[in-house]
């Protein structure tokens, strides 16, 4: 159900950091809308890379009820994406950022580099949302720690293989990076998990992610999912990314059930609306 396990908020955990103040001890999970400043994301591509259409963007999913907006400058699709460099990163970022901020909602950095992070945070932004989970930029998990933001460790393969045991290597992944974590001094009660749905996964494992996800409760943190118009839809109904609402609220809502306290989506209103209606119906049994 997806009031189950709502987080009290005065108990230890992300409830309990003001960044995020109630917003995981509702009865439904905090929506975290997507905002791509990139010309090559798999799903938005080019469609908000200029300012003034990612300014409107940022302000229409406000709007519609986001509790976060994560901000991307470098596409991390999982087949294709363009390495940038750091400052072709925050060039993109520069126009935007601050006045996204000023909308007055919690705003993630969306970027697997510390100096962009540290940048990001400078202006305003609020989280770090680490598509690599502290394995790949070695100053990250310092900077964190530094700043004392929350962090959102994502799952992550540098490439799918179908004979791997998904839950044990993302079991294994998290093991990793709550070690570096530790190590580096970042509080547990700051920390989100990620399963990485569509990041080094066949369509089947993503599935399976999902599925077993209250698996992941075991670590005692607060899990995200981000399923908004990934490929395995498309395995299940062929579709293209933006034909895919109903298979993202369809995933997103089997994962409020499995234990997701913030869901990543691309359409925001759709999300709020279908997480909202599933919970005041299920406080009826």
């Amino acid at each position: 159900m997806i009031a189950t396990k709502p987080i009290p908020a005065d108990a230890a955990g992300m409830a309990g950091h003001p960044v995020l103040p109630g917003l995981l001890s509702r009865p439904y999970p905090a929506v975290m809308g997507v905002l791509n400043v990139t010309p090559d994301s798999f799903s938005d591509g080019g469609q908000f890379a200029a300012p003034e259409q990612a300014l409107a963007q940022a302000r229409r999913m406000v709007a519609e009820g986001a509790d976060i907006i994560d901000i991307g400058a470098e596409s991390t699709r999982p087949y294709g994406a363009e390495p940038i460099s750091a400052e072709e990163e925050l060039r993109r970022l520069q126009p935007v950022l601050a006045e996204v901020v000023s909308l007055g909602i919690p705003v993630s950095i969306d970027s697997m580099k510390s100096a962009v992070v540290a940048w990001a945070l400078d202006q305003g932004a609020v989280i770090a949302n680490d598509v690599w989970g502290l394995q790949r930029d070695p100053g990250m998990a310092g900077l964190v720690a530094e700043r004392q933001v929350p962090v959102i460790l994502m799952h992550n393969r540098e490439r799918a293989d179908a004979a791997v045991d998904i839950m044990q290597d993302i079991a294994d992944f998290f093991a990793r990076s709550l070690d570096i974590a530790a190590r580096a001094g970042i509080s547990p009660d700051k920390i989100v998990l990620d399963p990485g749905i569509g990041f080094g996964k066949t369509p089947q494992q993503s599935m399976t992610a999902l599925a077993r996800l209250g698996e992941l409760e075991a670590f005692g943190m607060p899990l995200l999912v981000g399923a908004s118009r990934k490929r395995f839809i498309s395995t299940v109904t062929p579709s293209e990314p933006d034909q895919r609402l109903g298979g993202s609220i369809a995933a997103h809502l089997i994962a409020a059930q499995r234990g997701a306290r913030i869901i990543r989506a691309h359409d925001v209103a759709e999300t709020v609306q279908a997480l909202r209606v599933a919970s005041a119906i299920q406080e009826l049994q």
